[in-house]
């Protein structure tokens, strides 16, 4: 927000818009779609990562359905934590990188295993992986729902180590990923009609 703009001057967003932007989106993936997803990005880490004692890493907020849909899925010893880092603020427009809330656990010497919602400028993974680094991290993995790869910026992360799904370069919402801070709990990955792009 800028500094000259005070928190009752911001546009409210109604319910009922978002009932329409949600009536008005289509449906690219449906929920069986994602659940399935969800076996494969599990059989894929157990199979990589099931020795590792790792951390996974929570990416808030859009990680968060993600995250609780995928753990329950893997079978060995893992830890949780979160960080909080962010480019979007509710709006549909990338910015730069805010850091919230930086991990509480030691991750020195340890297996990370970063989950987010969507890989799509991939500047916030990129930054995050990097501060895994310089905290001494022996590996850091990055795992998405989904990758929007048309979108990657270039100083954004090329390719995630795990990914469910791919779409094209559209603004997309549901399980995790929000429009202007709604529709994370959309039951399928939906892409916004052209008339609520902006």
């Amino acid at each position: 927000m800028d500094d000259a703009t005070t928190v009752s001057e911001i546009p409210k967003i109604l319910p009922d818009f978002i009932r329409e932007v949600f009536s008005k989106a289509s449906c690219i993936y449906a929920k069986h779609d994602v659940e399935d997803a969800f076996d494969r990005l599990a059989s894929d880490i157990s199979h990589q990562l099931a020795d590792s004692n790792p951390i996974f890493l929570c990416v808030v907020v859009g990680g968060i359905v993600p995250l609780g849909n995928l753990i329950p899925r893997l079978d060995f010893p893992l830890e949780v934590d979160y960080v909080h880092a962010t480019r979007y603020r509710n709006t549909t427009k990338g910015h730069q990188v805010e850091w919230r809330v930086k991990p509480a656990c030691d991750i020195k010497g340890r297996t990370v295993v970063i989950v987010d919602d969507i890989l799509d400028g991939g500047v916030t993974l990129a930054e995050i992986i990097h501060y895994c680094e310089e905290q001494g991290a022996d590996q850091v993995f990055s795992t998405v729902l989904v990758d929007k790869k048309e979108a990657r910026l270039p100083e954004g992360l090329p390719k995630a180590d795990f990914c469910g799904l791919e779409v094209e370069n559209h603004y997309v919402f549901g399980y995790g990923m929000d429009y202007k801070g709604y529709l994370r709990n959309a039951p399928g990955i939906y892409m916004v009609s052209p008339v609520h792009e902006d």
